[in-house]
C-alpha cells in the first residue's frame, strides 16, 4: 500500500468516524444501549437532526485547513484564519465555542494567533489536523509539530492541546510510512504519555468523555490499540459517547492511515455523503502531491 493510498484513507477515515459518531453525540453509552443497541451504522440524526451520511465541524475544519495548506505549501497563521473565517460565514452546522471565540477574535483584531489559555484545552485542533499531517509526510518531525502548533494557535493554545495534537500528528505520519500498531504505542504514544502522564490510558476509563484533549485522546488510544481493525476501531470510539463524532474522527484518521482505504467497509462509505466523499479524496491528492 503506498502513502497516497494511506492518505486518502485517513481522511474518508476521518470522515465516516465524524458521521458515525454524530448519531451518537453527547450520548451516555447506557443511552447508546438502549436507543441502538450497539451502534454502528451511519444512519444521520442525534442532536443535530443531520442527513444520513453529513459531517460536522471537525471533517469541515479539516477540509478548510486544508485549502490554507495547499495555498502556502506550508502552514500560515494568517491564511488558515482566513480559511476558518469563510468556514465560519458559510453557517457549518455546528462550531465549538473555542473555535468561535478564535474565529470571532481574528476577525476584530486581525491577529491571528490567540494568547496561551490553560482553558483552552479543548480538541478542536486535534480534530482538524490531518492535513497538516499529509504535508508533513517526509519531512521532519520537528518541523511537523511547529506547523502543527501554528494551526493550533489560530484557536486553541494550550500545552495539552499542543502536545497531543503533536503525538497524533507524528501517529498519521508513521501510519503513512508504513509503521505498524506497536510502533505508534511505543514511540509517539510513549512519548507523549511519559511527558504528560495526563494522557496515560491504562486501566481502561474515560466513558462519556468531554471535548477536553485528555479525554479525548485517551478514547482514542483505548479503541486503537485495544482493537484489530478499522471498523471495530471505530465502532469501540463512537460507543463511548460524549463527544463521539470527535472520537470518532480522530481515531477514524489514524487507522484510515495505518490501515488504509480498503478496510472502510463499503456500506459506510455508500453511506457517506458523496460531495464529503469526494473532497476528502481530492484534498487528500493534492496534498500528497505537495511531496512530489
Amino acid at each position: 500500500m503506498n502513502p497516497q493510498e494511506r492518505a486518502i484513507g485517513a481522511y474518508l477515515g476521518l470522515a465516516v468516524g465524524d458521521a458515525l459518531g454524530a448519531t451518537v453525540e453527547f450520548m451516555t453509552p447506557r443511552e447508546i444501549k438502549a436507543r441502538h443497541g450497539l451502534h454502528r451504522e451511519i444512519i444521520g440524526g442525534g442532536w443535530l437532526n443531520l442527513p444520513r451520511g453529513r459531517v460536522t465541524d471537525d471533517t469541515g475544519m479539516a477540509l478548510a485547513l486544508g485549502e490554507a495548506v495547499l495555498e502556502r505549501d506550508g502552514v500560515e497563521s494568517e491564511t488558515v484564519a482566513r480559511a476558518f473565517d469563510r468556514w465560519m460565514r458559510s453557517r457549518p452546522v455546528d462550531i465549538g465555542n473555542t473555535v468561535r471565540r478564535g474565529i470571532v477574535r481574528f476577525r476584530s483584531t486581525g491577529e491571528a494567533q490567540v494568547p496561551p489559555d490553560e482553558f483552552d484545552g479543548g480538541n478542536g485542533a486535534c480534530m482538524r489536523l490531518l492535513p497538516v499531517a499529509l504535508w508533513g509526510y517526509g519531512r521532519d518531525p520537528d518541523l511537523l509539530c511547529a506547523a502543527v502548533v501554528t494551526q493550533a494557535h489560530v484557536t486553541h493554545n494550550s500545552p495539552l492541546s499542543d502536545a497531543g495534537s503533536c503525538c497524533v500528528a507524528e501517529m498519521i505520519r508513521m501510519a503513512l510510512e508504513g509503521a505498524s500498531l506497536l510502533d505508534l504505542l511505543h514511540g509517539p504514544v510513549a512519548r507523549l504519555t511519559t511527558t504528560f502522564p495526563a494522557f496515560k490510558f491504562r486501566p481502561r476509563r474515560r466513558e462519556n468523555p468531554s471535548g477536553f484533549i485528555v479525554d479525548t485522546l485517551q478514547v482514542v488510544f483505548q479503541s486503537l490499540f485495544d482493537t484489530e481493525s478499522l471498523e471495530a476501531c471505530l465502532v469501540e470510539a463512537v460507543n463511548r459517547g460524549g463527544d463521539a463524532d470527535t472520537t470518532g474522527a480522530i481515531a477514524g484518521m489514524v487507522a484510515g492511515a495505518l490501515y488504509g482505504p480498503a478496510a472502510l467497509p463499503e456500506r459506510w462509505l455508500a453511506a457517506l455523503d458523496e460531495a464529503t466523499k469526494a473532497q476528502c479524496i481530492d484534498q487528500a491528492r493534492r496534498l500528497m502531491a505537495l511531496q512530489s
